[in-house]
């Protein structure tokens, strides 16, 4: 591999965070570069995935009434509440590994590495397991296939989801890393019957708060042992330019409800 870049970034809305994805993917056709980026976000947020329905599923008044926003990714996948977690994307040019499948693979086993310098039992789900087709059931509801878990002292739950989008030779890769698990809350949200989830969080394996700079340290230095990655960058004048640009997009309820 080549060297990656790391970027830790400041809280954002849930428009924002997208866009900067949507951003640094751009910067990965131009520059050939591969930026891991660590992220949290502003205030509790519901993002959905690419092409999830949610017209009908999840309740506006009650996104209102209990002040979370809503985003749709630019990724596939179910719904993630996002509050007290960690969210990392991974953007490269879409020739860096021999495969999409082969670059979801091995960010997971950086982001497996990480965890279990923090002290955490956390695996790779058998690559057997059933693969999952999106519907409305959120994202921590069951692994599937490739997905990480850990083991907790209530069993083995899922603790990271994460979602793949591939345009105009560019790769994108995110997904949250649960340091409590809030996804119940979305049943409050949800219209109808909602799925039980199979969460586990970082706090619940360790039996201890987590701050999410001790989560992005182990991440970024499994990066660096793995990468020869360069020191972390902070948000620069053009990434944030380049993100103001794509925010209209997100923040556009077309998009957002669009199914």
């Amino acid at each position: 591999m080549r060297p990656w870049s790391l970027l830790d970034s400041r809280p954002l809305d849930g428009a924002l965070n997208m866009a900067v994805d949507v951003a640094l993917m751009g910067r990965a056709r131009r520059t050939g570069e591969t930026v891991f980026r660590a992220y949290t976000w502003a205030r509790p947020t519901l993002s959905l995935g690419r092409n999830q329905t949610a017209r009908g599923r999840y309740d506006p008044a009650a996104l209102d009434e209990r002040s979370v926003d809503v985003v749709r990714r630019p990724t596939g996948g179910r719904a993630i509440l996002h509050w007290r977690e960690l969210t990392y994307s991974v953007t490269a040019p879409a020739g860096s590994l021999a495969s999409a499948a082969d670059m979801y693979h091995s960010v997971n086993e950086i982001i497996v590495d990480a965890l279990r310098r923090l002290g955490i039992d956390a695996a790779i789900t058998s690559r057997s397991r059933r693969e999952r087709q999106p519907d409305e059931h959120p994202c921590f509801a069951e692994p599937s296939a490739g997905e990480i878990v850990a083991t907790t002292v209530n069993g083995s739950g899922k603790l990271v989801g994460s979602a793949q989008y591939l345009e105009g030779g560019a790769l994108l890769q995110h997904g949250s890393i649960l340091l409590h698990d809030d996804q119940p809350l979305l049943h409050e949200l949800t219209r109808g019957p909602a799925a039980r989830s199979s969460a586990a969080s970082v706090a619940e394996a360790l039996g201890r708060d987590v701050s999410p700079a001790e989560v992005t340290g182990a991440l970024f230095e499994s990066v660096c042992l793995r990468t020869e990655a360069p020191p972390v960058m902070l948000d620069s004048e053009e990434i944030r330019a380049a993100a103001e640009e794509h925010a209209t997009a997100f923040r556009d309820p077309l998009w957002t409800w669009r199914r």
